[in-house]
This record gives C-alpha cells, structure tokens and sequence, in this order.
C-alpha cells in the first residue's frame, strides 16, 4: 500500500496482545494495543486507525459495544471481530453491526493476514473513491473554468482490482457460468465486475465454485470453510446469512440473484 496501516489491537488477553503486535510489525504495520473497549474508545478520539482488531469478549465494555462506536465516530476504520466463543448470534449481530470479517480463535496467522489485506484494500477504495467524486463535483459546478483534476490512484489497489488481463495458472482460476473465482488474488467477478466479499464471504463461495454442481449442506460449509463443527440449526442460521450477504452484493453489482441456487432441505450450490 501507499503507507503504513495503522492497527488498533482491543484484547484483554496479555498474551493474544503479544503475538498480534508481533504478527503484525512483522508485516510492518504501525500496531497500538489496549485491553479495554473503554481506553480504545478514548484512544480514538485523538489518533485516527486504518483498521481494529476486536475481541468479542472484554471485560467491561463488550466488542460488539466497541464495534458499534467505532462504526459512529471512525465509520472508515476498518473492524475485524475475534472470538473464541463463537455463537451464531454473536457473528451475525458483528456483520450486522458492520464488522469486516470475523476470526475464530486461535485462526492462522495466513487467514489473518488475508483478513486484514482485503479490509484495507476496501478502506483505500473508498477513500479513493470518495475523493474522485468530490473533486468531480467541484469541477462540475457550474461557471467553473477549473479543469477536471486528474486523480493519482494507488498503483497497489489498481492491481488489487482486478484491472488487465489475468493470465490463469493452473488451478488459479474457478469459472462457474459468468462467475470467476481469482484463488491467487481471492478475487471473484460476475460478468466481468468485481464482488465486494468478506475473506469468509469469498472462501465460501470459492467452495461452492470448486465443488459445483453438487450441493453442498451447511454443516459442511460451516466445517470446511469456517474450520469448526456445528449443530444442523446453527450451521444453517450462519450460511443462510452469508450467503444472503454474498447474494446481495452480486446484486448490487451486476443485478442478478441467479449465481447461488438453494436447494431446500439440502443446501447450496452455483448455478
């Protein structure tokens, strides 16, 4: 990226601190780290961060609380919820509340990693994005002779956005119809545009993609993709609403609702 990210880590786990501020200034991040959603709260206030990292479960002030005045005060910084109690209910209500992604403990350091990159790749495209329009509109008004500024964007996020022509390794590309899962770049497309997803939201639909046309239940979702076994009920609360999300997005994108196809009593698959 253009600079350094800056973390937030809320964890009142001592431990869980440590590895993460590890973790992360081995990748360069600048990393600042609290054990409380109460000193994180007044912590931002006065710095602003490119992305937090959440625990579910903080004594005191809960994350999902933390999460929720974040999203008022920062609404860009970017939020990935951690637990390790994970519960259907909580994970929705994260989404929901408009957590990037969630990690269940203890999760790997690659998924981490992969977490963390798609959420600032999001972040940059929107700041990006808001700036383009808001020059736009300047240029535009009317009696203006200002030219129409030019705008330098990230070469990182170019690349990242799936501009070009992709040259497939073997293996690299899943084609289902018009869908186009990216493994390499965990980049998928609809008709040529790109989806917005969640790593969660793009592993699930990459093991849709790789196993279609068989339909695939829940439960094996749930284990196969998000690494933990459930009861029927949960699993099927959980990937109902992750594929509704995934559904929406490839909507909002290219206006069709016909990619995923739900098979009652049984589960899903590409069409």
């Amino acid at each position: 990226m253009s600079k350094t990210a800056k973390i937030l880590v809320v964890d009142d786990d001592e431990n869980v601190r440590a590895l993460l501020q590890e973790a992360l200034k081995q990748d360069d991040y600048q990393v600042v780290t609290v054990d409380s959603g109460e000193t994180a709260l007044r912590l931002i206030e006065a710095q602003d961060f490119d992305l937090a990292l959440i625990d579910l479960r903080l004594g005191g002030m809960s994350g999902l609380d933390v999460l929720s005045e974040l999203r008022k005060r920062r609404p860009d910084t970017v939020v990935i919820m951690l637990t390790g109690h994970a519960s259907i209910e909580s994970a929705v209500e994260a989404l929901r509340k408009g957590a990037h992604d969630y990690l269940l403990k203890p999760f790997r350091q690659k998924e981490l990693r992969e977490s963390i990159r798609t959420g600032l790749q999001k972040r940059y495209r929107t700041i990006q994005r808001r700036a383009l329009l808001s020059q736009l509109e300047k240029a535009l008004i009317p009696g203006s002779d200002d030219e129409v500024p030019t705008i330098e964007l990230d070469a990182e996020l170019v690349k990242s956005s799936g501009a070009g022509d992709i040259q497939g390794e073997p293996g690299r590309l899943l084609r289902r119809g018009d869908l186009i899962v990216d493994l390499l770049r965990h980049e998928a497309t609809v008709d040529g545009y790109l989806l917005d997803l969640s790593p969660t939201e793009f592993k699930l639909l990459s093991y849709l993609a790789n196993n279609a046309p068989r339909v695939i239940p829940p439960q094996e979702l749930v284990r196969e993709v998000m690494g933990y076994e459930s009861e029927p009920w949960e699993a099927s609360d959980m990937i109902r609403y992750h594929i509704y999300r995934i559904r929406r997005k490839i909507k909002k994108a290219t206006g069709r609702t016909d990619i995923i196809r739900t098979v009652r009593g049984i589960g899903y698959t590409i069409k």
